[in-house]
């Protein structure tokens, strides 16, 4: 999919983009398909609960979604929100200097990751 077919894609429900986090994202992709249409509350306490480095960041991304949704909406209440989506795509890499034996060096990359959190209404769904 090209950017500009992302940018017309439609997202329903309220949606928080967090971008350029160092994590790779082949780490936080495990810790988000655990968290996929669940129940918004189920999703944070499980992500507490969490000793991952990546269930740390996906529980900011999921609680600003959150937010905005309930900002957005004031009819709303946190038990009418679940997780519809959780992208995690790749970011750009930095690219550093290691250092090596006999003068040599390698090339260390740290990877980063753009994660993208949808939550919507659970009457909606018909969950």
């Amino acid at each position: 999919m090209s950017k500009s077919d992302e940018k017309k894609r439609n997202y329903s429900g309220y949606r928080s983009i967090t971008k350029f986090i160092i994590a790779s994202p082949y780490k936080v992709r495990p810790v988000a398909n655990l968290i996929r249409r669940r129940p918004y509350t189920e999703v944070l306490s499980v992500l507490e609960n969490m000793p991952h480095k990546g269930a740390q960041l996906l529980w900011k991304a999921v609680k600003s979604a959150g937010s905005n949704a309930l900002s957005f909406n004031k009819k709303l209440a946190e038990d009418m929100l679940y997780v519809k989506e959780v992208m995690v795509d790749d970011g750009p890499r930095m690219k550093r200097l290691w250092c090596r034996g006999r003068g040599r060096a390698d090339m260390l990359l740290k990877r980063l990751c753009h994660i993208t959190v949808i939550v919507d209404e659970t009457v909606k769904a018909g969950i």
